[in-house]
Parts: C-alpha cells; sequence; structure tokens
C-alpha cells in the first residue's frame, strides 16, 4: 500500500472513529448545557448501555442496531430519576460539591455491573461483525460506518427535538435563564429530570452501538468519560453539533497521527489537541451553550 492509499485509508478510518467519539459525546454535551453539571458518571452510563444491549442480543437474538431504541429507554429512566432525586439537590452547590455525588454514582454503576455480569471481557458476534464495503483500495468497516451513520441521525434527532418540539423549547428556555423558565410557568425542576434523562438516554443508545465495535469489560467507563471530556471541550461545552465536530477532529488527529508516531501513543495527540484549545480557545471551536 503506498503511502497516499495508506493516508486516505487512515482517514477513512478517522472520521468513522471521529463519529463514533461524537456519539460518546453527545449526551454529556446535552446535560452541560440544560444545566451547567457534568455528570462524571457518564462513562459508566455507556459500558450500562452496553451490557444492556448485550443480554438482549444474547437472550433474545435481537442485533445493537436494532435493540439500542431498549437501552435508550432504559438510560432515560434511570437518569430522570438520578435528576428528581440527586442532582436537582446540588445544582447551586459549589461545582466541587457537585463532583463527589455523581463520582460516587460512577462508583455504584461500575460495581453493579461487576456484581450482575463479572469482571470478564464479552465480545458478542453480530450481523455486521465482519463486513466491509471495497471503494477502489479502501476499505470501509461496515459495522463503523453503520454506527457513524447512526450517531449522526441521532444527534440531528436531539437538536430537532430540543428546537422544534414543546419540551425542547422549555428545555432551552430553562438551560437560557432559569428564573425567567421559572415566572413564565415552567416547572423547571421536571423539564431538568426531563433534560437528563435525554442525555442519559443517548449514552444508553451509544453503548449498544459501541457494542459491535469493542469488547465490553465494566472498567471501560473511565477511559469513555475521558474521551468524552476531551471532545466537548475540544467542540465547545454544551454544543451538540460541537461535540460531532470535537469527535471528528479527534477522530482524524489519532488516525493520521499513526504516519508519524508510534500507534501506542495516539493518546498523547488528544491530550495535545486538549492543551492547544485550553490555551488558545478554551470556549471550544464552537461556542458552547453555556
Amino acid at each position: 500500500m503506498d503511502q497516499m492509499t495508506l493516508g486516505l485509508q487512515l482517514a477513512v478510518q478517522g472520521v468513522l472513529l471521529g463519529g463514533i467519539y461524537g456519539l460518546i459525546a453527545v449526551g454529556l454535551s446535552l446535560i452541560f448545557g440544560v444545566m451547567g453539571i457534568i455528570n462524571f458518571a457518564h462513562g459508566q452510563m455507556i459500558v450500562l448501555g452496553m451490557y444492556i444491549s448485550y443480554w438482549i442480543l444474547v437472550l433474545l437474538g435481537i442485533d445493537p442496531y436494532l435493540n439500542f431504541i431498549a437501552g435508550a429507554c432504559i438510560l432515560f429512566a434511570m437518569g430522570y430519576l438520578l435528576q428528581s432525586s440527586t442532582v436537582n439537590r446540588i445544582l447551586d452547590f459549589p461545582e466541587a460539591m457537585q463532583v463527589v455525588p455523581l463520582v460516587a454514582v460512577g462508583l455504584v454503576l461500575e460495581n453493579l455491573i461487576l456484581m450482575f455480569w463479572g469482571p470478564d471481557h464479552r465480545s458478542p458476534e453480530t450481523a455486521f461483525n465482519l463486513s466491509t464495503i471495497w471503494i477502489d483500495k479502501i476499505m470501509i468497516d461496515g459495522s463503523k460506518l453503520i454506527t457513524f451513520v447512526l450517531a449522526i441521525v441521532l444527534t440531528l434527532g436531539v437538536f430537532l427535538f430540543l428546537k422544534k418540539s414543546s419540551i425542547g423549547k422549555s428545555i432551552r428556555a430553562a438551560a437560557d435563564n432559569r428564573t425567567g423558565a421559572v415566572l413564565v410557568g415552567i416547572n423547571v425542576n421536571r423539564i431538568n429530570n426531563f433534560a437528563f434523562g435525554l442525555g442519559a438516554a443517548t449514552t444508553g443508545a451509544a453503548g449498544a452501538l459501541l457494542l459491535p465495535l469493542m469488547p465490553v469489560s465494566p472498567y471501560m467507563g473511565h477511559d469513555f468519560t475521558l474521551t468524552a471530556f476531551v471532545v466537548v471541550i475540544l467542540g465547545g461545552m454544551g454544543n451538540l453539533w460541537g461535540a460531532l465536530l470535537g469527535g471528528l477532529i479527534l477522530g482524524l488527529a489519532e488516525s493520521l497521527s499513526i504516519l508519524v508516531l508510534p500507534p501506542t501513543m495516539k493518546q498523547v495527540v488528544s491530550f495535545i489537541l486538549l492543551i492547544i484549545i485550553m490555551l488558545f480557545r478554551p470556549q471550544g471551536l464552537l461556542k458552547g451553550h453555556k
């Protein structure tokens, strides 16, 4: 394979990987954009979505590309309950005090996953596991392509819901001005519950769509959370399209870095990008909602 073909192949892989990164980050960005709080249990919620999808596949034979809706619904209910029972009570706390309850939730989820499913990696076979598409000399992984397309569709769906639906408009109003939303009769706590549930639902969907791409383990949550942080900071905290853009940039940077760096150093690239964006454009490439 010549250098030009290798570069094109890596660029294609980077774009597909970037769509996956964007999908991982959308829920985190949504929750921050509405409530200004960082969900430190984000990665563990994605892992829970992966295990839910895994067991639906094993028990019912329904592919993750279809059963992600069930995972999204379950995580929506869990997110709604978490917001109403815990997060609404800490919204006005100092930021340092908001961290501890959500880190604790993440640890509880990780240990519940360990208790129910054990520590072993699980790697199920799905319908598109070995599917590939060739365009001339460029190979496209079928599973990654489907996940990429669904990531775009889900992001667009959430965006349109927030823009067009009455609940979405209430969510945006509460995010823009909490006091003003209360004065015009919006039940802000209930809207926050729904918004957190929606953000959690996207993590459940992300977990299901990631299942065909990698073995699932209870300990993956911290890596997902870290990746999501880098992506949303790159794109702009609270900006859904910024999360997708940040994911694409990070995916391309990591993939193309293989041309000049050892593969084991690809994570260094993400942290270099993070440092650069924090120094020169801390609001992100697309200014965040808050």
